[in-house]
């Protein structure tokens, strides 16, 4: 049974977060900038020296005329700029919903049903989606162990419940999520109502990458909203 540890504490919560920024296009111009800002500063030191220091090491060292060093700069201030306002147009917004509904469960009988969609423009990739199996009574512990769908799987039968009549999982690896800007959304698993009554909750987190090459993660928690007062055992 596969099981992801996480890279730092999570909370149990529902808001999307980014977790990563690519190193090659985020990273790189800021450190390019860093660079030119440190040659620059050096230079406006050069230049308001009298020309008898200039003479001696170290501040004969001249690192770059100030007219090109001015236009590298220039670029690469513009280059973090577009990337940071290129990124957030190309933000994916990752929600979900549920509703009581059949159809995917043996028996026809009523489902709490999961659906993940992309609000955002662009199409984002999944790299990572894990579930945390909380059994009835016991605590939430964000610190997992989050297991992929087989393990989580495996712990639902251990209990008593039986895949494809109690619950279904989706099991999602490199899997498009395209931007719709609608609400068509993609399933992600369905739970009887003895599912409901049995499970305290099912945690589903799911990690995307963007066109520019960041991270986003969301955290879901399954059987929100299954036991409101809207709680339906059959569908009529």
């Amino acid at each position: 049974m596969a099981v992801f540890r996480n890279r730092r504490p999570l909370t149990v919560s529902d808001a999307q977060r980014r977790v990563r920024r690519s190193p090659l296009l985020f990273t790189a111009p800021i450190v390019l900038l860093v660079l030119l800002t440190g040659v620059l500063g050096w230079e406006i030191v050069r230049a308001n020296m009298t020309a008898e220091a200039r003479a001696e090491w170290p501040w004969r060292l001249q690192l770059l005329d100030m007219e090109p060093l001015g236009s590298l700069l220039a670029v690469a201030a513009g280059a973090v700029l577009a990337r940071a306002q290129y990124a957030r147009t190309v933000r994916p917004y990752l929600g979900w919903r549920a509703d009581w509904t059949t159809g995917n469960l043996r028996g026809g009988v009523s489902e709490w049903q999961v659906g993940l969609l992309n609000g955002g423009s662009h199409t984002v990739v999944v790299e990572e989606y894990a579930c945390l199996v909380v059994p009835r009574g016991d605590t939430p512990d964000p610190a997992g162990p989050w297991t992929d769908v087989q393990g989580a799987a495996a712990a639902l039968t251990a209990a008593g419940l039986t895949a494809g009549e109690d619950f279904q999982l989706v099991t999602m690896g490199n899997f498009p999520l395209v931007g719709t800007g609608s609400y068509e959304t993609t399933m992600l698993g369905a739970f009887s109502p003895r599912f409901v009554d049995e499970v305290e909750a099912l945690y589903l987190r799911v990690r995307v990458t963007d066109t520019v090459g960041d991270s986003h993660e969301r955290i879901l928690d399954a059987l929100k909203g299954a036991r409101s007062t809207a709680y339906q055992r059959t569908v009529s």
